[in-house]
């Protein structure tokens, strides 16, 4: 199989792209001035490919392709669009969303970004993955993270680069973070609807190239996320990528012809009239039955593993991957994965749900597979908001074995355990909001998710009241405590550790401002400090995975066994868990006093003579 993409070696370069279904596709290299030439290509099968006579390194590329324009049945082809490589590696700028994109013959050379021809950085000796199951990790907007950080060079701040810095290492360390996850660094496109609002995406989940970083998060490209890996990595911090290859940013039948649409449209699921499926609901679903795009996927994953180095990947919408259209447990993706012997060893993280006819598919992922586990979200909210009873509580925080079932040494927890992600409220203002507030996002407030399981102690937002402070305080360390107690892995979103807040926002993707940023001034400390103190403890019994075995003793918060009674109160006050550790090790002991508003989860030490 030939390689695709654009290649340089010997003194030769090698451009190759797949477009089954156009007469004729065109070279196009830019120089300063813009397009310099224009080469028509050779169709060989179904890929179109040119050997050029040159090192091109460096050069600056793009494709045009000539077809039927025939979007009803899904042809796109349209000689004025510019076309991105989509197995670009590098771009020489970010993608912007103007109307010219979706109008036939209105040629978009001027506003698209151009390809560069890239070499491979010398080769990495590739090392298991830090990242272990039982661990933590701490998913990171990098912008929103580092853009206001005091110690951070102003210049550094907002990119990859500022994620290697001290300040921000010596954060990682206090808090004991196995592994960073970075939502998505590719380069990506605004949805249409965001310019005339004046907002702009600042989430990436809308890629166009899937393999091609920012250049405005990642301005050195690889070789810059390369570094920051090898620094984080020297830390003993993991790296995982959130990417997405459930949609591209080309949207639905309005959108524009960006990449694959004018390429390969066939890349896309269509249902049986030729309209778009939309299990995503961005307006466009990868068609993972098609090995093209499997290829393309899982050519990506490669790139970041050998170039960069990263522990792995958390899938957006992962049953998109496994979908034909249905899902499918024993979908092709997962097997080629498994086999590839650059991929089989990587950290592997789905977001469970889509949109799509059955598309909730908690627990169903290949037992290689961590999964999000947004019941443990749910559920923890609501005990602690007073709805949810102690029995569930305890089978959340047990591993959520009627998910993943009973969880042991030969079938460890799968679960990703997190009270808040990037969508959604951040943890304190779960405890400070009833109700969203995306006022600012221009779509009357109709936006984000409508329930919550939040809660506001009387007052709606801020309050200056001692006694709310001081009550919202006590939530927080009580959901923490209950989250890092909790068997499986877990995830803190960058700043809830601090008591961050969105003003109510529970959808901030467009809020490139300080509603979606990290204001590390306003830090609570106290709340800092008693995070680093759980991080510590668990880590110090991680290798016990299973917190809660058959000789664990669950007893009533008042002393005693627990009756069944007790369990099945949606009231109950709370319970005690004593758990021994191997080798004298001492005890683990978790205590949920609900009333109190209060956990308390230590290690005691072994009783002296024992």
């Amino acid at each position: 199989m030939n390689r695709l993409g654009a290649w340089a070696s010997a003194g030769r370069t090698r451009f190759a792209v797949r477009s089954p279904q156009a007469w004729q596709v065109w070279l196009c290299l830019f120089d300063e001035s813009g397009e310099e030439f224009r080469h028509a290509m050779e169709r060989d099968g179904e890929e179109w490919v040119l050997d050029w006579p040159e090192d091109l390194s460096g050069y600056l590329y793009g494709y045009r392709a000539e077809g039927r324009w025939a979007p009803d049945e899904g042809l796109w082809f349209d000689p004025a669009k510019l076309l991105v490589d989509p197995y670009a590696r590098e771009l020489d700028r970010r993608f912007v969303q103007v109307p010219a994109l979706a109008k036939f013959g209105t040629d978009t050379s001027d506003v698209v970004p151009r390809a560069r021809v890239a070499q491979d950085l010398p080769p990495l000796v590739l090392q298991p993955p830090l990242f272990a199951r039982g661990g933590l990790i701490y998913e990171i907007n990098v912008r929103g993270f580092t853009i206001l950080h005091p110690e951070v060079p102003a210049d550094l701040r907002g990119t990859v680069g500022a994620l290697a810095h001290p300040s921000i290492l010596a954060h990682l360390r206090k808090l004991g973070m196995g592994a960073v996850e970075l939502m998505p660094i590719v380069a990506w496109l605004d949805e249409r609807h965001l310019p005339p609002l004046g907002l702009i995406n600042a989430w990436g989940y809308n890629p166009v190239a899937m393999m091609a970083l920012d250049p405005g998060l990642c301005p050195g490209g690889v070789a810059e996320l390369r570094e920051t890996v090898a620094t984080l990595r020297k830390n003993g911090i993991g790296v995982v990528l959130d990417l997405v290859f459930n949609h591209s940013g080309e949207s639905d039948r309005e959108g524009g012809v960006l990449s694959l649409r004018g390429l390969d449209n066939a890349a896309y699921a269509h249902a049986p009239d030729g309209s778009l499926i939309n299990d995503t609901g961005c307006g466009n679903t990868l068609d993972f039955a098609n090995p093209a795009v499997r290829r393309l996927t899982c050519e990506a994953m490669r790139h970041f593993v050998t170039q960069a180095g990263v522990d792995g990947f958390r899938f957006d919408l992962a049953p998109v991957l496994a979908r034909g259209p249905g899902f499918a447990a024993d979908a092709p993706i997962f097997a080629e994965i498994a086999r590839d012997p650059v991929l089989a060893d990587r950290v592997l993280i789905a977001e469970p749900w889509d949109i799509g006819p059955g598309g909730y598919q908690l627990g169903h992922f290949p037992a290689n597979w961590l999964e999000w586990n947004d019941r443990f979200r749910d559920d923890v909210r609501r005990f602690w908001k007073g709805e949810g009873g102690i029995g569930t509580l305890a089978t959340r925080l047990a591993g959520s074995s009627d998910i993943f079932g009973p969880s042991h040494a030969q079938n460890p927890c799968r679960s990703v355990n997190f009270l808040a992600a990037h969508d959604g409220f951040t943890l304190a203002d779960t405890v400070a909001y009833l109700d969203r507030h995306n006022e600012a996002n221009g779509e009357d407030n109709r936006d984000g998710h409508g329930e919550n399981f939040s809660w506001n102690h009387g007052v709606e937002g801020p309050s200056a009241d001692p006694d709310v402070i001081a009550a919202r305080r006590a939530d927080l360390k009580a959901l923490l405590t209950t989250l890092f107690a909790s068997t499986g892995s877990i995830m803190l979103t960058a700043g809830d550790e601090f008591g961050r807040s969105q003003r109510g926002n529970n959808n901030a993707y467009c809020q490139d401002n300080p509603i979606g940023w990290i204001d590390w001034e306003a830090r609570d400390r106290d709340l800092e400090d008693h995070v680093a103190v759980l991080a510590h403890l668990r880590n110090s019994v991680r290798d016990n995975l299973s917190f809660f075995p058959e000789d664990a003793r669950w007893l009533a918060a008042i002393d005693g066994p627990m009756t069944t009674a007790e369990w099945e109160n949606p009231a109950g006050a709370g319970f005690r868990l004593e758990r021994p550790l191997p080798e004298g090790g001492g005890q683990l002991v978790l205590v949920v006093e609900r009333p109190a508003r209060r956990v308390i989860f230590r290690r005691s030490d072994p009783t002296p003579g024992d």
